[in-house]
């Protein structure tokens, strides 16, 4: 990834409402040298309920809808935000479906990888925790409070 278009992303996951807060930028550089760039077209499940996909998402282009397994609307996520965290923390399978509603660009980091540059830098996985909770505790909070 280009000098330029790495700042474009980083820029973009920094700012996001339920952005990783507490992750510094060193820990943003480590994760994305390690990320892959995907692509999903309008209509595209990026996550299936029941499915175990041993990645994260970070979505930088793009919308798409959090269904539940009666594919009822429950959320969504934009630029900037975080998919797969949960399945990702008890090391299980998708909670929902996401359905692009326009064209996502997004990108993935294994667990596996997560886990070893977490090993490596044990204060990033600490950032990376609470930056994950964090995220979580506020999303559920809206929901309760719509």
């Amino acid at each position: 990834m280009a000098d330029e278009q790495r700042q474009e992303v980083l820029s973009i996951l920094r700012a996001a409402q339920n952005r990783l807060e507490y992750l510094t930028a060193n820990d943003w550089a480590l994760i994305m040298d390690k990320a892959a760039r995907q692509s999903f077209a309008k209509g595209d499940e990026v996550l299936q309920f029941g499915k175990q996909n041993t990645y994260i998402l970070f979505i930088v282009k793009g919308s798409a809808s959090v269904l539940s397994a009666r594919r009822w609307q429950i959320a969504s996520v934009r630029a900037g935000e975080v998919l797969g965290e949960m399945a990702f923390l008890e090391g299980s399978n998708a909670s929902a479906t996401v359905v692009a509603d326009e064209p996502v660009e997004a990108y993935s980091i294994s667990w596996h990888t997560l886990q070893e540059l977490f090993q490596l830098y044990p204060h990033m996985g600490s950032r990376f925790y609470r930056s994950i909770a964090v995220s979580l505790s506020r999303r559920l909070r809206k929901q309760i409070a719509e």
